[in-house]
């Protein structure tokens, strides 16, 4: 009743019906920014609020008052301080009104990160120095307020330098481009200088191979989403961290593949699908992955979501595909796991092969989304080129491809090697090499998946033996247990593919104690602007005697007859979970291989009653796994 006597006394009208109604906190907002005139004395005399916000610095409320608009959307709000400031409409309310609103956003930053309870009269709080500490200012830039002058002076350098270049304004803060304002051939000379101390005790490093563009080489783009400011965002995330830096266009990943991830962008609120929440667990989506075929073109689009319901994904598809007809395939991962791993196990086809293919060195290649496939396609025709170059095959060798992903380097090598053995852990990268082995029509290769450690000891506790050994492993490197495994199995030549030059070095101290000499390291930068390096290198069998190589394994817990038929019980099981949703016991598996005439080991753990039954494999998970067996060769 007092606020519509102040009208009254203003205006000389009484309140209406509508105006006794809560306003929206959209509405107060315009009001407050200049958008509208201000009600009350502000709305006869025309006067906004904007210009008196500027003056007095409140520049950083919208964020505060969408978060409190997202708190009250019954349209319930504070009826008193919107009448308070379209009556007075003058600088000094919005003065206190914006003081007010950021003690109230001092309490609750308090309490979130202190668990102590400040109440309102608190007279203590929010005064003096320490109240600007506190505010939402300060929670936006406790990280930069955290560093010290010289971290902020340097982040500050970096910024500078990227504004001024013109390259990247986010260089400096998602970290994927630590080098991208160094000019290519410095950045060049800092890796062939790394890799010299690094490996210039053990052999002679050859000149770096560059490219002669350095630009949107990436054929494989991850993008991650999320909700800032009532918009959806797409990018990185930050070094350290998992804070979203949004990226619109990236100078090292392919241009096409940014162009549809700004599609997809830009679909999500037409098609009503919010983006995925760390925090709460809510939201669908929350990864995009593209890779493109660099001499075929083909793209696939992966769309990685926390739930397998996916609504209107059929209109979504054909919307997509109306924008970018060149996508060959989509697919949908489902990932519901609370971990940093961006693809989960589960995939369902919404459109195409739910693959892509490319060509490598004169071979064709199928490419699935969890499939390891080099992403600089230009530079790795001449890594493999140098690799195969190196092993100098004849065509009467044995050939192990360790850590082979979708058979890429084996496959190559196959057409100079007598016979190529491929072993590599992913399942789904073992599928993708069988089919390119048989797309190629190369047919003295077989594949295992197995860890390659594992594998190695099996080969050399049996008395198999190898000629060449060609391994590349992931950035952690190889195991002392594989390096001495292939001197066990008296490999004469090893050629090591390293994207990790510090485990490459250790991994090369361990082979010289086995008796290995490295002939020279060929350096080739896969991935300018980052301060990564991959490298081919060339090991020979010195004059050691394999004899005197101690290897020592452990037989009691292997069970060869896994290894002898192709594949694990573990790798059988997940097989048949993944194709069919059906769970297999070792029993059933032990069941079904007897029937298949193969042998089984001796079951240790027989029932102590004679009359006891045991459970029989139901038909339907007996066709399962014998489709397993296919699958891995078993039968």
């Amino acid at each position: 009743m007092k606020q519509d006597r102040n009208i009254k006394k203003e205006t000389g009208k009484k309140k209406s019906a509508a105006r006794k109604q809560s306003w929206s906190l959209d509405e107060k907002f315009e009001e407050w920014v200049g958008e509208k005139t201000v009600r009350g004395a502000g709305e006869k005399k025309g006067e906004k609020i904007g210009k008196n916000f500027e003056k007095k610095g409140f520049r950083n409320f919208s964020e505060d008052l969408h978060r409190e608009d997202d708190r009250n959307r019954n349209g319930k709000t504070d009826v008193k301080k919107g009448a308070k400031l379209g009556k007075r409409g003058t600088q000094e309310s919005a003065q206190e009104f914006g003081r007010e609103n950021d003690r109230k956003s001092e309490r609750k930053f308090v309490q979130k990160n202190t668990g102590k309870f400040v109440g309102k009269n608190d007279k203590n709080f929010g005064i003096g120095t320490d109240s600007k500490q506190k505010s939402g200012a300060f929670q936006k830039n406790a990280k930069a307020q955290a560093q010290t002058p010289a971290e902020q002076k340097r982040a500050a350098e970096k910024t500078q330098q990227a504004k001024k270049k013109g390259l990247c304004p986010v260089a400096h803060r998602c970290g994927g481009c630590q080098y991208l304002e160094m000019p290519y051939k410095e950045q060049l000379q800092m890796k062939q200088s790394q890799m010299q101390k690094l490996l210039g005790n053990y052999c002679k490093v050859h000149g770096i191979k560059g490219m002669d563009d350095p630009f949107h080489y990436r054929n494989k783009v991850h993008a991650v989403f999320g909700y800032r400011k009532g918009e959806a965002i797409s990018g990185v995330y930050e070094e350290k961290t998992h804070n979203i830096v949004p990226v619109e266009t990236c100078m090292i990943e392919d241009k096409k593949a940014d162009e549809i991830i700004g599609t997809i962008r830009g679909m999500l609120k037409s098609f009503k699908i919010h983006t995925y929440d760390e925090d709460t667990g809510y939201g669908l989506l929350r990864h995009v992955l593209i890779r493109r075929g660099f001499t075929s073109g083909q793209i696939m689009v992966v769309l990685v979501t926390a739930s397998p319901v996916f609504p209107s994904k059929n209109n979504f598809v054909k919307a997509l595909r109306q924008k970018h007809p060149e996508i060959t395939t989509i697919v949908q991962n489902i990932n519901n796991r609370g971990t940093s791993m961006v693809l989960g196990d589960k995939e369902h086809v919404l459109y195409g092969k739910g693959f892509i293919e490319d060509e490598l060195c004169g071979c064709k290649f199928r490419i699935s989304p969890k499939s390891f496939y080099q992403v600089n396609p230009v530079q790795t025709e001449y890594l493999y080129g140098k690799a195969i170059e190196l092993a100098d095959l004849t065509g009467n060798e044995r050939v192990l491809d360790a850590y082979c992903g979708i058979g890429t380097i084996g496959i190559i090598a196959a057409s100079k090697a007598k016979e190529v053995i491929g072993v590599e852990l992913n399942a789904d990268a073992v599928r993708d090499a069988i089919q390119n082995a048989k797309c190629n029509d190369v047919k003295n290769i077989r594949f295992f998946c197995n860890d390659a450690t594992e594998f190695m000891m099996q080969m050399a506790a049996s008395g198999d033996s190898v000629d060449v050994v060609l391994m590349d492993p992931p950035r952690a490197g190889s195991t002392e247990a594989f390096i001495k495994a292939v001197a066990a199995v008296k490999a004469k030549t090893v050629i090591y593919v390293s994207c990790g030059p510090d485990t490459l070095a250790r991994d090369l101290g361990v082979f010289n104690k086995m008796g290995y000499r490295a002939e020279g390291a060929w350096p080739v930068d896969m991935f300018p602007a980052t301060g990564h390096v991959e490298t081919v290198v060339l090991l020979s069998k010195g004059e050691v005697d394999s004899k005197k190589i101690r290897v020592e394994f452990s037989l009691e817990d292997m069970d060869m007859s896994e290894f002898q038929d192709g594949a694990t019980y573990p790798q059988i099981k997940e097989y048949v979970l993944e194709h069919t949703g059906l769970k297999v016991s070792n029993l059933y598996i032990s069941q079904i291989k007897r029937k298949c005439g193969i042998e089984v080991g001796k079951n240790y753990n027989l029932p102590k009653s004679e009359d006891s039954r045991q459970p029989q494999c139901p038909p339907e998970k007996e066709k399962a796994i014998r489709e397993a067996f296919k699958y891995f060769g078993i039968i």
